[in-house]
């Protein structure tokens, strides 16, 4: 299964809202569609809005329109989310080539291929750092969903957990349920479970207790940006992981591709987080009128992290490789 794909000149995606009670995929053929998907998170994940920004362009080339229009389609998915940088970085590469339409599609399409080789590279670079850290039957905190749905097939930080899985060095996943829309109670769990990979369910704020009492020995999860600084921005509630896994002395590893490695933004202080307004948080139950804050995103410091693994390299500090060694 493929998170998102062209296919017979549309962008083909899995509905991730409508998970896990069901599969339904959506047929996207205008920007305007695919725009909107993005924004209700039916797509998400860097590396998958990263080919959804790609594709996005090739379905305004494939529109015949203007080079006004175009531009404007380009605008409007660059800006659909702002917090993750693959998404832009997509939607640019692609679109330096406009008005070609066949020029357009083979690089989105190239973009695709590329983040499926870098999941594998992913999955076998980050299997080795945990059990070189860690040993053999690691217990691992995970947060937000990192597998193939935030892809296009087998994931980030979850592709490390496969692999593991699959050499017979896991002992079991905490899957933290993760804010907006339960993204790790919704889906972590469903694709553990489609793995056979043992787990279980735990409320965000559990997490670094449950370090603390010694039944997590690494955490490991992905990202939305990686800044210059070694920065590292991703779902909220992960700066409290870091935290916890800081106090209780055990790796906080981040798994994400070269491409979510955002070299021209300085440090998390620099970057826009999405606030997705208050409907999401005060309309269960708090009293109407009731102001909220509700940031989709957080920054870790590059200081509370052991390790960022990339399809291309392991380091540890600045992502530029100014400071810090690499350490694999």
């Amino acid at each position: 299964m493929r998170t998102i794909d062209w296919i017979d000149g549309a962008v083909v995606i899995v509905d991730q809202t409508r998970l896990p009670g069901e599969t339904v995929y959506l047929r996207l053929e205008s920007v305007d569609e695919l725009v909107a998907a993005i924004q209700r998170l039916a797509v998400r994940g860097a590396p998958a809005l990263g080919v959804a920004g790609a594709l996005g362009v090739a379905l305004a080339a494939a529109g015949h329109e203007g080079a006004q229009e175009q531009a404007h389609a380009v605008h409007l998915l660059e800006t659909a989310r702002p917090t993750a940088v693959n998404l832009a970085r997509g939607a640019r590469r692609v679109a330096a080539l406009l008005p070609s339409f066949d020029a357009c599609l083979a690089e989105a399409l190239r973009i695709r291929d590329e983040e499926i080789a870098s999941s594998a590279e992913m999955a076998r670079r980050g299997a080795d750092l945990v059990e070189r850290l860690c040993g053999p039957g690691v217990r691992l905190l995970t947060h937000c969903n990192t597998g193939g749905l935030c892809t296009v097939v087998d994931g980030t930080a979850l592709a490390v957990v496969f692999e593991l899985h699959r050499r017979g060095k896991l002992a079991g996943v905490v899957a933290s349920e993760t804010r907006p829309l339960l993204q790790g109670a919704r889906l972590t769990t469903w694709e553990l479970a489609r793995e056979g990979v043992p787990h279980r369910l735990a409320v965000d704020s559990a997490g670094p207790f449950l370090m603390a009492r010694g039944e997590v020995d690494a955490v490991i999860l992905g990202a939305d940006r990686i800044c210059a600084n070694g920065d590292v921005v991703n779902k909220i509630g992960t700066y409290a992981h870091a935290l916890g896994a800081r106090a209780a002395g055990i790796p906080f590893i981040c798994v994400a591709p070269e491409s979510t490695v955002d070299l021209a933004t300085a440090s998390g202080a620099d970057v826009e987080i999405e606030d997705r307004g208050a409907a999401e948080v005060a309309g269960h139950g708090a009293p109407d009128g009731t102001a909220a804050v509700n940031p989709a995103f957080d920054v870790t410091p590059a200081e509370l992290v052991t390790a960022v693994v990339t399809d291309e390299r392991v380091f540890s500090g600045r992502a530029d490789g100014a400071n810090g060694p690499a350490v694999g």
